[in-house]
Order: structure tokens, then sequence, then C-alpha cells
């Protein structure tokens, strides 16, 4: 949709050819939940979406138990040693006796103490388990003709969509013999092309990772996000393009969730500053995010306070500014579903924020233009609609419908570029691309190649000039021209690999879930595969947070579907692919929903001859990990194998751990007896149980993930080595230098995936193909 600051939380890194985001700085590019792109740094992680900290075992506020037993302070050395039919064996873990009592219930936690990480126990566990996982992994018959695919898919030439700015273009490539992207610069369309920022050269080990790059209005500087091992905690730097320099004292710590916001005469920026500071619990520190103004050539010290910090760690608070300079507008997110949105004249001195949208159940985003404000809403308006008034006028009994609420498309991403609206939507979950006339009438469609993703267009409201990146499932990354004016759009760039899409097809089938409701599913699979319920099919899912998943390019699935294999990822309600209504049908007590919609997904590829149980994987990361989670514990029977990445799984304590509070909006919190009870009923950790045939379970986790709590793979790990009785192999991989979404590096994600795909050809009798190298145009 189009709001502006709050996180896409737990989104899937869907793309592996992801792209560094250059910010237009105006305000106006947005992700579908209502955030901006590099404000997903501040979600659970998922995307989709923190740092670990050490909680005592009496939770705390009104989650304190009833009666806390603990019997003893020995702990239970029973545990369990799992023989595989491998060459390993899973390490020992010790068990606690410990128990909470919570709202009359007794909620046992006997993996409690893995989740300090300081400790030397935890920390020699990591180890053991990791060693296990990776030793096992790296004899699997596949995973060397599969990792040498990988780097062939990987390690490729590749461009962003230019952000212009003053006649200079700001982008960032790939290289095929570089492992992190490069961000570039140059005077005009056919300049000399420059390096602006090499991550490759900024550490020796490869750990320090580029965020946001916003350039100024006039060209000649950028602030740029550099972050630790792909952390989402980040320190802003502002550099001289022309020179290269990089001012030493333009500094700015606690970055996480910074969104800077230049103004138009270039002197400086606004953005959001969350205080590092360590006696601030972990838990709250959301609640101290605040927005500041930095003037360039001075001190972060000496930053103005524009907007206090709101003390609610259920809350994202974050900038945005007219390209004209005169309307500051501050966002604060409640969750996911409800935006309060405050607006300054900032030409007359001494004005105050005024409130603009305050204590709606909905999202807003205001763009101002030209006297005018378009305000762009879910309000009454599941799939969205845009208002219009004269910014004289803001009172709501002004506002004039400009754009009405469609009955089959989604608004997705409103910006006014070329002097036209132009919004990007989903139709069935897929992108389209309109433009309409200030005055609201539908002028042309954009035409897309095909059915796929574009995640908006990149232009600037006076400039006919725009581009957009374009990606499918049997499409690489396509960067296209196009005018608003005439329509006319033309391939600008493109990525080449060295794939046979026209081997392969996709389908978009429906399918009832348990309740009737009627969900969508995309199948990729080779097109001679005939449906006997003998093809090895993976299934992935997300299901929360607003986020859509829409088809798009992933260079890891090409050995998978290469070798037989074919993938499957329905539309799952708590998701954005149709509207708020369908968001709402998957969050809070209606979570069950979405498990119940990923098990139905299951049912019908098994039922229609597409697969059978012990030829299907499913797999998930961040909320998508909770969602794999819990469809494990709630079907065992219903998969061999399952990957789960970066998840959220003890939902009793998840938001006793890093940014947790901020996601209460979407799961609810166990410190409220009624949503306790619901998040209690599927806490895939508290529905472990003993001697139960587990599928088997690749986990991957993360050292720096400060976005989800590794502590939720670690305890889940633990738990089902321990009751599963079924003889398959249950591993933790942990990535180290990596963050929520991995690391950067291209060695590291071919390594990651080539395990990943080992396991699941391993466990699904799935035989990797060799495949001509020789690249298609």
């Amino acid at each position: 949709m189009v709001t502006l600051i709050v996180p896409p939380f737990f989104k899937n890194n869907a793309n592996d050819l992801s792209q560094t985001r250059y910010e237009t700085g105006s305000g106006r590019r947005r992700s579908k939940v209502g955030m901006t792109n590099h404000f997903r740094l501040c979600l659970f992680g998922c995307t989709l979406f923190f740092t670990m900290t050490i909680v005592s075992q009496k939770t705390s506020g009104q989650l304190q138990s009833d009666h806390h037993a603990q019997k003893g302070q020995s702990d239970n050395m029973e545990s369990k040693k799992t023989a595989h039919p491998k060459s390993f064996e899973i390490p020992t873990t010790r068990r606690q006796d410990l128990v909470d009592i919570l709202f009359g219930e007794k909620v046992a936690d006997p993996y409690r103490w893995l989740e300090d990480v300081s400790q030397d126990e935890v920390k020699t566990w990591m180890r053991d388990q990791d060693a296990v996982a990776r030793q096992h992994l790296q004899t699997l018959p596949s995973r060397t003709q599969i990792a040498n695919r990988l780097r062939e898919l990987f390690y490729v030439d590749s461009v962003t969509a230019p952000v212009v700015r003053n006649g200079r273009y700001f982008y960032s490539r790939t290289h095929a013999d570089k492992e992190k992207r490069i961000n570039y610069w140059r005077d005009g369309e056919t300049g000399k092309e420059r390096v602006l920022l090499d991550p490759n050269t900024m550490s020796e080990d490869g750990s320090v990772s580029i965020g946001t790059v916003v350039p100024s209005w006039d060209g000649k500087k950028v602030v740029y996000a550099l972050r630790e091992n792909n952390a989402d905690e980040a320190t802003l730097y502002v550099k001289d393009v022309e020179s290269g320099t990089v001012s030493a004292v333009d500094t700015i710590l606690g970055a996480k969730y910074a969104q800077p916001r230049w103004t138009p005469d270039n002197s400086g920026f606004y953005y959001t500053f969350l205080p590092d500071d360590k006696t601030i619990p972990v838990d709250v520190r959301p609640g101290y995010a605040e927005v500041r103004f930095h003037r360039l050539g001075t001190a972060a010290t000496d930053d103005v306070l524009i907007h206090p910090r709101t003390g609610n760690p259920q809350t994202f608070i974050g900038p945005a500014l007219s390209r004209d300079g005169r309307w500051l507008f501050i966002y604060i997110h409640h969750g996911w579903n409800a935006t309060d949105l405050y607006f300054r004249d900032l030409t007359q001195p001494d004005a105050q924020f005024k409130p603009f949208v305050v204590g709606r159940p909905a999202l807003y985003q205001v763009i101002a233009h030209e006297g005018n404000f378009y305000i762009v809403t879910n309000d009454g308006a599941p799939k969205w609609r845009i208002y219009k008034t004269a910014s004289d006028k803001p009172e709501r009994e002004h506002w004039a419908e400009l754009i009405p609420e469609s009955p089959d498309r989604v608004i997705d991403v409103a910006q006014i570029i070329g002097g036209h609206i132009v919004i990007t939507g989903l139709h069935n979950a897929s992108s389209r691309i309109a433009v309409f006339d200030l005055n609201g009438v539908f002028v042309r469609d954009i035409p897309l190649p095909e059915i796929g993703t574009t995640e908006g267009i990149v232009g600037e409201p006076d400039s006919d000039d725009a581009f957009f990146g374009f990606t499918s499932f049997t499409r690489p990354q396509q960067i296209y021209r196009t005018s608003i004016q005439t329509g006319k759009t033309t391939l600008w760039d493109e990525v080449i690999l060295p794939i046979h899409p026209e081997k392969f097809m996709v389908e978009q089938v429906w399918y009832p879930s348990r309740d009737g409701t009627n969900i969508s599913m995309f199948v990729v699979r080779p097109k001679d595969r005939k449906l006997d319920g003998t093809m090895p099919m993976l299934l992935s899912g997300y299901g929360g947070f607003n986020v859509s998943l829409t088809p798009r390019f992933m260079s890891s699935f090409y050995p998978w579907i290469e070798a037989g294999g074919a993938f499957a990822m329905p539309n799952l309600r708590g998701g954005g692919e149709y509207g708020e209504t369908w968001h709402q049908a998957g969050m809070l007590d209606k979570k069950q929903n979405v498990f119940d919609d990923f098990i139905a997904a299951a049912d019908y590829l098994i039922q229609r001859g597409y697969t059978s149980k012990n030829k299907l994987a499913i797999r998930g990361g961040s909320n998508g990990g909770l969602l794999v989670g819990a469809v494990m514990t709630q079907r065992p029977d219903l998969c061999r194998a399952v990957i789960c990445a970066v998840p959220l799984l003890d939902m009793v304590r998840y938001h006793l751990f890093g940014s947790g509070r901020t996601w209460i909006p979407e799961y609810g919190s166990a410190e409220d007896e009624a949503q306790f009870r619901v998040l209690y009923a599927y806490s895939p950790y508290h529905h472990v149980k003993e001697n139960t045939e587990y599928p088997a379970l690749l986990m991957l986790s993360a050292d720096s993930d400060d976005r989800v709590d590794p502590m939720h793979a670690r305890k889940m790990t633990a738990a089902l080595q321990h009751a599963s009785i079924s003889g398959l192999p249950i591993l933790l991989r942990i990535e180290e230098n990596a963050g929520h979404g991995g690391a950067d590096l291209v060695k590291q994600t071919v390594e990651q995936n080539a395990d990943v795909y080992a396991f699941l050809f391993e466990e699904l009798g799935l035989t990797a193909k060799a495949v001509g190298t020789k690249k298609r145009r």
C-alpha cells in the first residue's frame, strides 16, 4: 500500500537478486505494509523479521506467573541423543524442569537456558550444533553439483533502476566477479561511470554492509548507512559525490530506523534516531525513537529534536518532507493497521504540529503537491482509495474522493511522477501499473511483460522519464524506461542468466481452505512432468504483516526445478495481496487461518497429484518460519522435510526480546489473558510432543540477527531433537557474520543455498542434473 514508515517486518528475501535501495527522499516510494523499505529493519524481522537480551527466569510485567515453579536448581539431565541412519549423532542438550503458571496454565520451558547467548555453555552448544549440521550437509551427494550451478546463477552482472538527481544518475550493480553490490554514479545517462560506495573494500572479512543510500536533491551529497554483519543497527555517514570525501563531522549513530529526508536546499536532512543506550531495556527501546534534524557540517550531538519519542514500544515513528520543503509530516504507526499522522507548515517559523489523522483504525499516507494534499488510505476501503484536498483545507470534511477503491485491484504504491498519479497495484497477486491525471481520470495502464512483480516506479513529479524493474518466476530482473506522458516503454537493462525458462510453466490455481475461503496459489513446474504424485514439491509461504507474495525470480530454486522439482507459493491470509480485509483475517485471534490456508495448500497439491507427502517439503523464513513451525507441530504427517529460517517460535516470550513489542498489534501479547490463550494455542515451541515422528528439519539461524532473536531457533531445535522418533535429521545451521537477511556476500549465499537444496534433494530423493551454462538472451 502506501503509507510511510513502518517496516515490512518479516519480508521474505524471495528475490535472490536483491538490490540496494535508493530512497527518493520524498517519502513517496512505499512498501505495501505502510512503511519505508529501509524501515523494515525495525521489524521483528519477520521477510520476511532483534537484539538478544538476557531475561530473568521470571517473566516481566503482567506476564508474571501466578506461581513460578522450578524444581530446585538442578536441571534434568535426561536428554535424548537422537540416532539417525546417517553418519552423525546429535549433541546432548540438557533440559530444565522449569514451568511458569500463566493465567492458571502450566507452561513448560525446558530450554530457557538457551536464551542467554552470553553464557559459555550456550556458545559451546551452538558451535557443536552447527558443526554437526555442516558436517552432514557437506557429505550429501548432490551438494557439489548444486553449489556449482548456484555460482553460475548468483555471480551475475545486474543493475538497479537509477535515481536521478540534478542530472546525476545513482544506481548499483552486481558484478560476476564481486562478492558485494557496488554503488555508482555518473553525470547524465551516458556519462562516465564512477564508484560511489564499494562495500567490497570496506572490511577484510566482508562484514561491513551498505544499508540505505539517499542522494541530495542537487546530487552533490549522499547520506548512507553502514551496518556490521548485515545487521539492522546502522551508522549514517555523508559523502561528497564529486570528490569522494566522507565527512569527518556528519556521523550519526543510532540509525537503525533512520529514513533520511533531505531538505530542498540540501543543507541537511530529517531522520529517525534510536538511542543505543545500554541502560534502556531492549524490549522497550523502540519507544525511544524520535525524529531529529541534522544540519550538514555539525556534530550529531547538536541535531535538533523535531518530534519526541512516543514512549510506546508498539509504535514506529518517522518523517516525510514534501518536495518543495514546505510540509513536514510525522507518521506514527501502530503496528501494520493504523497510522497517526501530524503535519507542520515549515514556512511558518512558530508553527506547531497539527493532527491530520489521529485515532483511526486505518493506514494513511499524504503526498503534498502544488498546493494540494493527496491522501492514500484504506480507511473504509480495504483495497485502498485516494482523496484530494487543498493544503489550506486539510480537515476531513474538505476531502474529495479522487480515485475510488477498485473491486479487483489493491493499491500497493501511489506516486506523483511527471505531473500524473502513478499507481502500482495488485490484481490476483500480480503487479499492474496505472496512470491517472491529477483530477483522478484514468489515462492508461503501463504494459508489463507477463504475470510478475514490480515494486513501484522511480521518478519525480517534474520529470516525464521514469524507471521500473520487473521480474517473474521465469524472468530475471529487467529495468524499463517509460514516458509518463506518452506511455512509450523501452527495455533499459536486464539480467542475463544461463537458464532455459521455456522448459517450465507457471500456473495460478485456487483452492478452498478449511473454512471454505478460496486461496490463490502459484505453481512453477517442469512442463514435461506428469501429475502422478511423484514430483518433489517445495511449498513456501508467509502470511502476515500485510506482506504480499508475488511472482518474482529466485535464482536459488533453479537447480531444484531443473532436476524435476516444483515450487508452490500460496497467497495466505495475513498478507496484503487482497487488501486489508485479507490481512486482518490472518492476524491476532485469526492467526490460525494462516496455518489452515497453508495446510490446505499442501493437501490440494497432494490430492491433485502434483506430489505426495513423502515428496513434499515446506519452507518459510521469519514470520514464515513461524508458519512452518506451527504447521510442523500441528501436522507432523504433512510432509517429509522442513526448512525453517530465522523464525519466531516461542509465542509466549517473543515480546520480551528485541523489538518484539512492536509486533504485538499483529500477534497479540501473552501479558493479556485472552491473547495469551490464542498465542499459546499455536506457539510451535510449546506444542512439540514427545515420541512423535517429525519430518526432517534444517533450521537456519544467523549469529548477528538483531531483528528476530536466534533464541527461537535454538530452543525449537533442542525441543525437536529431544521429541522426534522419526530417525530423520533435526539440524541447526548458524550463519556467521550475518543478520536477519543473511550475509550479503555472494559466496555465503551460495553456500547456504547449496546446503538447503542438498538437504532437500537428499530427503525427497532428487538427483541434481547437469545444465548447460551458456548464457541465454
